[in-house]
């Protein structure tokens, strides 16, 4: 879960600073594939968990 916080708060870093400055546009793209890979990351994590059992 740090990881993927972690990458959410640096990509909607990267995303803001490559809006906002001028020229920086290559940042704002970094920014998007890595929210992208960041949410498929997340359900790639979802989808192969383990099913949890029932404590009997």
């Amino acid at each position: 879960m740090v990881l993927f916080l972690t990458l959410l708060i640096a990509g909607i870093a990267l995303v803001a600073i490559g809006a906002a400055v001028d020229g920086m546009l290559y940042l704002m793209s970094i920014g998007v594939l890595l929210l992208i890979a960041d949410l498929l990351y997340l359900a790639a994590r979802s989808i192969w968990r383990s099913p949890r059992h029932p404590a009997r």
